[in-house]
């Protein structure tokens, strides 16, 4: 099932149930502006949802394996796109091909990207580049694609030792890559795009499962798995820990940010969902309080 969580109201309502069809659901990503929801299964479909109306919009299909890694191309324009907007969604799978696809189109996919060897398990499209794509697999590879001028990848970094599951771009600094790995890598890899060099590796000393910066600052926040299942605020460029945050009791293999950039929210295999308000908001301000939380409530605030 998914499910919708109102921060307005706590209200949750039930957007789908994928096992009326014997499916799973195997990834999920919001598009700009929040309007529409992609929902990816283990029968290598994607789902394409109006949350406000509650309604299946589409339903996509050219992946004979699961879905386990959704990313939508953010408008040129930077407003919030409807359904027939200039969106492009990418999917990855366990088949290890990448599919781009545009919701205006009668196609399933426009086009079909093919460099892993194994499962793709992330994926993360850049802030200010919009064509360009960074894809993980378990083929503990990370490769940069340019989608306006190649169909194979223009960087393929392989210093990690394990998947490559984490991935961010930097909202900061042009053509800056982050991404982390696996068990039995552990590592926090950072990387510039441009010219296709690896700048710096932080061994964070537990699996990375999650990467994202902050748009109103600085910092990066990583969640983990095997063995601390903490989450981590980080200075950048100095990777000085700012927090580190317990609580879940297995590993933290989601990690979400709140529209407003302040709070994140994280889901682990305890089946608990918990919110922290690890960021300063949109203006900036030192004072405690954002999109979620309002100034003084206790227990989820670190700054």
């Amino acid at each position: 099932c998914v499910y919708l969580w109102s921060a307005a109201t706590s209200k949750v309502t039930q957007l789908c149930d994928l096992s009326e069809t014997e499916d799973v659901v195997t990834s999920v990503a919001w598009s700009e502006g929040g309007r529409h929801l992609a929902v990816g299964s283990s029968r290598g479909e994607v789902q394409l949802w109006d949350a406000s109306n509650q309604k299946l919009i589409r339903v996509m299909g050219g992946h004979s394996a699961r879905i386990g890694a959704l990313s939508w191309k953010q408008s040129s324009s930077g407003g919030a796109p409807s359904a027939g907007s200039s969106s492009l969604l990418a999917s990855g799978s366990r088949d290890r091909l990448i599919h781009l696809r545009d919701p205006r189109s009668d196609s399933a996919y426009e086009m079909r990207l093919c460099a892993h060897k194994q499962e793709v398990c992330g994926l993360k499209w850049s802030f200010d580049e919009r064509s360009m794509l960074a894809s993980g697999g378990n083929d503990n590879k990370l490769l940069v694609w340019d989608i306006k001028k190649h169909t194979s990848p223009v960087h393929s970094f392989g210093d990690h030792t394990a998947a490559v599951k984490a991935i961010t771009w930097s909202p900061h600094q042009h053509g800056l890559l982050a991404s982390g790995g696996g068990t039995a890598d552990r590592c926090i890899r950072f990387w510039n795009c441009l010219t296709g060099n690896g700048i710096n590796c932080i061994d964070t000393g537990s699996q990375v499962c999650n990467l994202a910066w902050s748009k109103n600052c600085n910092e990066i926040v990583s969640t983990h798995g095997y063995s601390l299942n903490q989450i981590v605020v980080w200075k950048y460029p100095s990777m000085q820990k700012i927090a580190t945050l317990t609580g879940h009791t297995y590993r933290v293999l989601y990690l979400a940010v709140s529209p407003d950039g302040s709070t994140i929210v994280t889901g682990a295999g305890d089946e608990t969902l918990r919110f922290w308000q690890v960021f300063p908001g949109p203006q900036k301000e030192n004072k405690a309080g954002g999109l979620l939380f309002p100034a003084g409530m206790p227990g989820s605030v670190i700054r």
